[in-house]
């Protein structure tokens, strides 16, 4: 029988997010499971449009609101699921390209199954942003488990 021992879960801290972390702390409860718990800061951040651009020190402190503003959603997440349910979590923040990222920790950590949100996209909106979750699913080395709008 399957038993996942390392379970990674990408988080942009959204519902659906939050819906994909409350699975995986079920999954880890009952197998005795760790969690990584993941958040990639976009490295698509454009720092020109059109004619205007933002300084380079603008971008840097842009960039680091933007990671104590993760920390202190990440670390919000891990402590909900240890407090409660005893379970080991880790947490990352990471800049790049998300399911690239997302892909190499997998890997990094010998992740054995990956617990990622959906958003649903469909048509137009789906073809002009893609799915990080899609490309988990046909990247990743490991079973992942995309956890969709209402689960």
């Amino acid at each position: 029988m399957y038993k996942p021992k390392k379970i990674l879960v990408p988080s942009d801290f959204s519902e659906f997010s939050n819906n994909a972390i409350q699975k995986a702390a079920d999954i880890a409860e009952e197998y005795g499971a760790q969690i990584i718990l993941l958040h990639v800061i976009s490295s698509d951040i454009q720092q020109c449009a059109d004619q205007y651009c933002l300084s380079a020190d603008l971008m840097r402190q842009f960039e680091e609101e933007s990671i104590r503003v993760s920390k202190e959603n990440m670390e919000k997440a891990a402590g909900s699921i240890t407090s409660s349910r005893g379970i080991d979590v880790v947490f990352d923040i990471k800049k790049g390209i998300p399911s690239d990222v997302i892909l190499a920790e997998q890997k990094k950590n010998d992740v054995d199954l990956i617990v990622i949100a959906s958003h649903g996209r469909t048509g137009v909106e789906k073809l002009l942003m893609g799915s990080v979750a899609e490309k988990v699913v046909r990247g990743a080395d490991c079973p992942v488990m995309v956890i969709k709008k209402g689960s």
